[in-house]
């Protein structure tokens, strides 16, 4: 006896593109699938091209950078500090990348990845999350000095990039190490070596240098000579770095770190010929 088509059971649909049990099919799920990339892909290109939008008003809205020498010089004479100031030793040069701005030749100025965390914190009151580069440092101290909003780290980001595309790399860290503080009263990179080493830049020791590029983020707490125990958990902290970016092998790193502090402090002071 033949048998006829079986029927759908109550509740099931026997449309095109459905199962017997009434989900999607693979077909379907497919097509269900590349509409939401579509969408996805579409939102994503509102959202980029609405951040570059901004991002040329910004850039649009904020000064030029070509008087961050004039603005240095000021700042120097300000503090009794002589510009321009000696040329950026390689190893406080390689000591303050490897531990501020590890990617400071390739960048644009920025770390497209910590503005995104800066605008975040910012969002959900968390304050800065850090993550600023070199030049966004530096815009801070030539052009926003003291402010400390969105709209000033705003600010920075442009400047940053413009300060990449104005000045060449070594001229960067030659005007930030003329213009920060690294505690204890001094300014720039001559006047702390002399202070903290009794040494010119260029006849410093890589420890020296760790301990120096250790102190541009807090440099009061920081102060090898008034907080020996922080400072010297900093100077560990920037020799670690000289190992992680390959500048220094770890036991050479090692073997620094076990001068005691009051070695490299012992004639603080003054430069010595």
């Amino acid at each position: 006896m033949l048998r006829g088509k079986r029927s759908a059971p109550p509740g099931q649909s026997e449309m095109p593109g459905y199962g017997r049990a009434g989900g999607a099919s693979p077909s379907a799920r497919r097509h269900q699938a590349a509409r939401r990339l579509r969408a996805l892909g579409a939102a994503s290109m509102v959202v980029v091209l609405a951040g570059a939008l901004a991002f040329g008003l910004l850039m649009l809205a904020t000064p030029g950078v070509g008087n961050a020498r004039q603005l240095a010089q000021a700042f120097d004479r300000a503090h009794g500090v002589p510009y321009p100031g000696v040329a950026v030793p390689h190893r406080f040069a390689t000591a303050l990348e490897a531990t501020e701005d590890h990617r400071f030749n390739e960048e644009p100025g920025i770390d497209p990845i910590a503005v995104l965390r800066v605008i975040y914190g910012w969002i959900t009151r968390r304050g800065d999350q850090g993550g600023a580069t070199l030049y966004q440092q530096l815009a801070k101290m030539l052009y926003t000095p003291g402010q400390v909003s969105l709209s000033a780290e705003a600010e920075q980001v442009a400047l940053a990039v413009k300060l990449k595309y104005t000045y060449s790399g070594p001229e960067i860290l030659r005007l930030y190490a003329d213009v920060v503080y690294f505690g204890h009263g001094f300014y720039g990179l001559q006047q702390a070596s002399c202070g903290y080493f009794g040494l010119p830049p260029d006849r410093l020791s890589w420890p020296q240098a760790a301990l120096l590029a250790g102190l541009v983020q807090a440099p009061s707490a920081e102060d090898p000579l008034k907080h020996p125990a922080i400072g010297r958990a900093r100077e560990q902290h920037v020799l670690g770095r000289l190992v992680a970016v390959g500048a220094l092998s770890q036991s050479r790193a090692n073997a620094y770190f076990a001068i005691p502090l009051a070695t490299l402090l012992a004639h603080a002071g003054a430069c010595r010929g």
